[in-house]
């Protein structure tokens, strides 16, 4: 048995980590965000002490230079540091990128003692990283801070609202251990790893081979279930750290509290959609097999014009039908049905909406969270995965992403 305990303050709660941020000038358009020209735009997390670190990375062919960077480390590599920056995403930049990253590490290291640091970045794409200023930030950074809203913050591009989130984990004789985590995304989220960034840092006394295992699983039931508009970043990145600083763990209440913070995380992102309004689960179950459940509510998720149905509140469930149709997987119109929330909207026997049924649906499509259940009758297999609306604001928000 254990507990788990909401705390504020994010990623300040674990024992033996630091963080915060600064702006060095590289964000000077707060226009279609929720930041401004006074939150930071180069953050920093630290611990005190060595750490074990795990990562999932995006599955874009283009993998961005600071990706590239932490995969020339050894194997189990140990570190101390992690350097965050936004407005460049330092991707598609070549051998000078990751080059870049080398040359602001070693200004690091000549200003604080620091183990295998490794890099994060979000931003535009195709452009080298303004070295003098994000070096500039190392004599700005109170090393020994503990500031994680302002962390959340610097991370943030088109985010609307910092994501953050906290708990503590008490085991059944009393011990316990803290795990906490800082992540941004709002845009070129799609479930393929779900540009999204996340951190997450533990004080839990995990061996490295349970960290790689979770983080993976985590993952999956989390960043790589949720869909805003169907691309893929070249920079995504889950991150997860512990310094063991607490000498507690448990495994199945570890797993259980990284499951939850990454995926009430993953539920932050979609509801800070580019211009989303809706959050949308849809389930796709009694099918053949669940790869195939998968492929379904994935497409699902993806689909523009089921995103634009969900904007318009249209119970249009043509635009459901013929993407689960589309999607390639085994089906059939007579054994489908299809329900928002517990609502039966189509069926063999029920192919059109009347009235009464048209205005309930209605009803569920303007509730900013509901759920689509589209069942193939074909077998036992089941898939959920996570969407929201496309919305004008979408387009305005990626027309002038670099005006």
């Amino acid at each position: 048995m254990f507990d788990l305990t909401a705390l504020e303050n994010g990623l300040e709660n674990v024992q033996g980590f630091f963080c915060g941020a600064t702006n060095v000038g590289m964000r000077t358009n707060p226009a279609n965000s929720g930041v401004s020209d006074v939150d930071g735009d180069v953050a920093f997390i630290r611990s005190g002490v060595p750490c074990d670190i795990s990562a999932v990375f995006t599955s874009n062919t283009f993998q961005a230079a600071p990706i590239k960077h932490f995969q020339k480390y050894p194997e189990n590599f140990q570190t101390d540091f992690v350097l965050i920056n936004a407005k460049n995403a330092n991707a598609m930049t070549g051998a000078k990128g990751i080059e870049d990253i080398e040359t602001i590490m070693s200004t690091l290291s000549s200003k604080i003692e620091v183990l295998n640091p490794v890099m994060s970045s979000t931003g535009v794409i195709g452009y080298r990283l303004p070295i003098e200023k994000i070096t500039s930030a190392f004599d700005a950074f109170d090393f020994s801070s503990k500031n994680s809203h302002h962390a959340a913050r610097a991370i943030m591009t088109t985010d609307s609202f910092k994501k953050e989130r906290a708990f503590k984990v008490t085991l059944e004789d009393g011990s316990s251990f803290n795990i906490a985590a800082i992540c941004k995304g709002a845009g070129m989220i799609n479930p393929a790893m779900a540009t999204m960034l996340c951190f997450v840092i533990t004080d839990a006394d995990i061996p490295k081979s349970d960290m790689n295992a979770l983080l993976t699983t985590a993952t999956e039931g989390s960043f790589n279930r949720i869909s805003v508009d169907g691309d893929t970043s070249t920079n995504d990145s889950v991150m997860l750290l512990s310094n063991r600083s607490s000498g507690n763990y448990d495994k199945n209440a570890f797993r259980e509290a990284l499951n939850k913070i990454m995926f009430e995380l993953a539920m932050l992102i979609l509801k800070d959609g580019e211009g989303a309004s809706k959050l949308v689960a849809f389930e796709v179950k009694g099918a053949k097999s669940e790869e195939e459940a998968k492929k379904a509510s994935m497409a699902l998720s993806n689909s523009l014009l089921v995103k634009t149905a969900l904007f318009g509140e249209d119970p249009n469930w043509g635009r459901i039908a013929s993407t689960i149709g589309a999607s390639g997987i085994t089906c059939d119109e007579e054994t489908l049905s299809i329900h928002y929330d517990d609502l039966l909207i189509y069926s063999g026997e029920f192919r059109e909406l009347d009235k009464i049924r048209e205005d309930k649906a209605y009803k569920i499509m303007k509730q900013e969270c509901f759920k689509v259940t589209c069942d193939l009758g074909l077998g036992d297999a089941s898939y959920i995965s996570y969407g929201c609306d496309l919305s004008y604001e979408y387009v305005k928000i990626n027309a002038e992403y670099r005006t």
